[in-house]
């Protein structure tokens, strides 16, 4: 197998490093300005607000101020609507906004509007740092004057930052790692693509390109496949793809830092949180504002470009992984089912992926 491991020229490399600033600010707690020819905004994370930040913002917006939600937040507090919005908090009271934004008995209590093209990028700058998508959002002149320091970001550079990431995916090290049950593989790491994460490919035996390869794209879980958690069958299905494609002249397994289906770990774990109060998995994660599932996957087909692979047979219950890579032009000739081992404590969650997600599981064919 002939990889490339040559470096492709940034696109608007100045853009991207905003960006990446722009999100480490975010995730820290700071605001950002988001700008466009027009006009600017002023963007934070709702759930850093505090009573200090609060007051700042009532100073910048004279009563102004925005809360943006995603359209599964606004849904579930009642709004009868299928887009994002933004509610009016004249004053930013800062139990109001966390309760509009994350509290699952939390109901609308004022009227929701469109978003702005700004808002719009408010709310993606949180799914780009992996936070909850709520943002606090003012407009008014002087931000810098009350809020020092504060980083800048184009709105157009947010909005073409993840193409922008998937045009700089590169292989950055490899190295071979035996593992149980499939001791000839080899680890080819990727920076770029989704977020600032890196991305592995495990290359087990020997795949032949000019055939189908064995492919699994595989979301890490920290709790399954680490710590063996009984809430999913993650780990499973890991295990069981590496020592199948081991068994079968080999394959290429894809470990994605797509956390909790894109929404990060600390998110994942709050869904676990509304799960032990009697949600399931999908409803969980709409009152947290996120959808059925955040990941994208062209970033993991242009792994498999890179290693020379244009037909795959996916090992997955997951009908959308096969429609995704074939829209990033990969044939997709056969799908395999990957059965993880049933318990009490995952029943639930594998019955909300077959009916809510179309995940192709039969659950009396899963093992005890």
């Amino acid at each position: 197998m002939t990889i490339s491991t040559s470096r492709p020229e940034f696109r608007d490399a100045a853009g991207q490093i905003d960006v990446e600033r722009a999100i480490s600010e975010i995730r820290g707690g700071r605001p950002v300005i988001l700008h466009d020819d027009a006009e600017m905004i002023v963007a934070l994370a709702c759930e850093a607000l505090d009573g200090d930040l609060a007051a700042r913002f009532d100073r910048l917006s004279g009563g102004g101020t925005l809360l943006a939600l995603a359209a599964p937040r606004l849904r579930r507090l009642g709004a009868a609507r299928r887009e994002a919005g933004a509610i009016a908090l004249p004053v930013l009271d800062v139990a109001r906004a966390h309760a509009l934004a994350f509290h699952a008995s939390a109901r609308l209590d004022a009227p929701a509007a469109p978003l702005a093209p700004l808002d719009e990028g408010a709310l993606e700058l949180m799914r780009l740092a992996q936070l909850l998508p709520a943002a606090v959002i003012a407009r008014g002149g002087g931000a810098k004057a009350i809020f020092p320091r504060m980083f800048d970001v184009a709105l157009a550079d947010v909005k073409s930052f993840s193409l922008a990431r998937l045009a700089s995916l590169r292989i950055v090290s490899r190295a071979r790692v035996p593992l149980e049950g499939a001791t000839d593989s080899e680890f080819i790491v990727f920076r770029g693509g989704e977020g600032l994460r890196d991305q592995v490919a495990i290359v087990i035996g020997a795949p032949d390109v000019s055939r189908p390869v064995p492919v699994r794209l595989h979301s890490a879980c920290l709790t399954g496949d680490l710590f063996g958690s009984l809430k999913c069958d993650c780990g499973d299905q890991l295990r069981y793809a590496a020592r199948h494609m081991a068994e079968n002249g080999g394959g290429v397994l894809l470990y994605l830092d797509q956390e909790g289906r894109g929404n990060g770990l600390a998110n994942k774990i709050r869904a676990y949180d509304l799960q032990a109060q009697g949600l399931d998995t999908y409803d969980a994660d709409e009152t947290l504002g996120f959808g059925a599932d955040q990941r994208r996957f062209a970033f993991a087909a242009e792994m498999l470009k890179a290693l020379g692979i244009r037909r795959v047979r996916l090992l997955t219950n997951n009908p959308e992984k096969i429609a995704a890579l074939a829209e990033a032009g990969l044939e997709a000739v056969d799908a395999e089912r990957l059965l993880g081992r049933r318990n009490t404590h995952n029943l639930r969650y594998l019955a909300a992926k077959r009916d809510k997600a179309g995940h192709l599981i039969e659950l009396d064919r899963a093992t005890s």
